[in-house]
């Protein structure tokens, strides 16, 4: 059976940790940063771990990751 290929967009954005969880960047943080609270600046710079919900549509796209 042939390979199955990864989502190249899921691909870039997502890192495993050493305990096997799904770690992806804030949203929200990416422009127009201006009007927000330095609050929020500061946290948008943290990752996060991806919810277990959303692991098994994830699992499906990057299959070796």
């Amino acid at each position: 059976m042939p390979k199955m290929k990864s989502h190249s967009g899921t691909k870039k954005r997502l890192k495993r940790t050493g305990t096997g969880l799904l770690v992806r960047k804030s949203t929200f943080g990416g422009h127009l940063m201006s009007h927000k609270t330095p609050k929020q600046n500061r946290q948008q710079r943290r990752s996060e771990v991806v919810d277990a919900s959303d692991v098994k549509r994830i699992k499906h796209q990057v299959p070796y990751l």
